[in-house]
């Protein structure tokens, strides 16, 4: 399963980000579907070649008809959990436009549940940032890496007046991302989406070493005279920590981080699980336990990328009630995996799909898909399932591959 590395040399957008994927695979035709997914009726999406800099790009652009000039989270948020987009997908998107609201909120002094996000609510706003996340999903990608981010230099026009680049609001976005200033008169290069993208997705710095697959770059809308306006993406496989390109069956390092709680009630804990998942997490487990004087408690186990460990810990501490974390590294084994889209009584399903050492594959319906199509059938959501897990075997998968 291939891992992916953004090269922000002339910044990030949202729209750059879909270019990027559509070159390295995304198929064309799903992202014209996208607005009917997420019920934005009347869009229209146009994907084409461009040259930015001598080079061959991918350009995304959104006919939108008029909208409301603002949208509350809220608002956002109903609109991304009627998607029918997996559930890590809904998690991260809606991770990505609460850290907008956040920071858009401390800037201007309002609670975060009570901004009403201008250009970055905007529809093209909610594609960018669903279609993006959807998309590496779409790409089987279990990793997404960034490298430094230019974020141009000079003043940007918002809503709210002129603004030193990059806007008080990207550059909190993007605290704790390596980035440098320039290319002298670009402007602003990296949006509030674009640094919202790089936010919830980034594992950290690209790896040292790493075999690279397909790349491609995704076309920014200025163009600029001897250099490109463009991001690259590049599809690559993982390589594990002191060791050859990583296949079937080999080992790689992973940190676990643990805490445990005995003062924070089971909601509130089920909360920072979902926000460290959101966050970048591989994976969250909540053991039950008990603690000093007989006290019930709850261990939550986090493993992480290296790279990502720290940030995860950071936040571990900050929104959990804990006062310290474990943390080790370990060596861990996965499957191969991979995942396609089947149908069932008209409606989409995306099944997983793990391979054993033995070759043969065993498939997973995914949950929340299954949910929504029995609510829109009117059948058992285990009728649901047994009908995709037989088009899965009707439905040879697609052959794994690194580009």
């Amino acid at each position: 399963m291939p891992i992916a590395i953004l090269d922000p040399f002339s910044g990030i957008s949202g729209d750059m980000t879909l270019g990027a994927l559509v070159a390295c695979g995304l198929d064309p035709d799903w992202l014209h579907q996208l607005p009917a997914r997420l019920g934005l009726s009347g869009v229209r999406v146009r994907v084409r070649d461009v040259l930015r800099g001598g080079l061959t790009c991918i350009k995304i652009d959104f006919d939108i008809p008029p909208q409301p000039h603002g949208r509350s989270v809220a608002e956002i948020r109903a609109i991304i959990g009627r998607s029918g987009a997996p559930s890590s997908v809904r998690a991260r998107a809606d991770a990505a436009f609460v850290a907008i609201a956040a920071v858009e909120g401390r800037m201007h002094g309002v609670a975060a549940d009570h901004v009403h996000l201008h250009e970055v609510g905007a529809v093209d706003a909610i594609l960018d940032i669903v279609g993006a996340v959807w998309g590496f999903e779409q790409l089987g990608v279990t990793a997404v890496y960034c490298g430094p981010l230019s974020v141009g230099d000079g003043t940007v026009e918002t809503a709210h007046g002129t603004l030193p680049v990059p806007a008080p609001a990207t550059l909190e976005l993007l605290e704790g991302l390596v980035v440098r200033p320039g290319p002298p008169g670009s402007g602003e290069l990296v949006t509030p989406t674009g640094a919202a993208l790089v936010r919830v997705l980034s594992s950290g710095p690209p790896p040292a070493a790493f075999p690279p697959g397909r790349g491609g770059f995704g076309a920014g809308t200025r163009e600029f005279v001897g250099r490109a306006n463009a991001l690259r993406l590049v599809l690559a496989e993982p390589v594990r920590a002191g060791a050859s390109p990583a296949g079937p069956g080999d080992r790689e390092v992973v940190t676990t981080l643990i805490a445990d709680l005995d003062d924070m009630s089971g909601e509130y804990v089920a909360a920072v699980a979902d926000a460290l998942r959101a966050a970048g997490a591989l994976d969250v487990v909540l053991v039950p336990t008990i603690m000093k004087k007989g006290r019930p408690g709850v261990r939550i186990e986090v493993l992480a990328s290296p790279a990502h460990a720290d940030d995860l810990e950071s936040r571990l501490l900050a929104e959990s009630t804990t006062l310290g974390v474990r943390r080790a590294l370990l060596e861990r084994r996965v499957l191969e995996r991979s995942q396609r889209t089947v149908e069932v009584l008209g409606h989409p399903i995306t099944v997983k799909t793990a391979v054993r050492p033995d070759g043969t594959a065993r498939a997973k319906p995914e949950f929340e898909d299954v949910r929504r199509v029995a609510e829109a059938t009117g059948r058992s959501a285990q009728d649901i399932f047994s009908r995709a897990t037989a088009a899965c075997r009707e439905t040879p998968p697609p052959h794994p591959s690194g580009d």
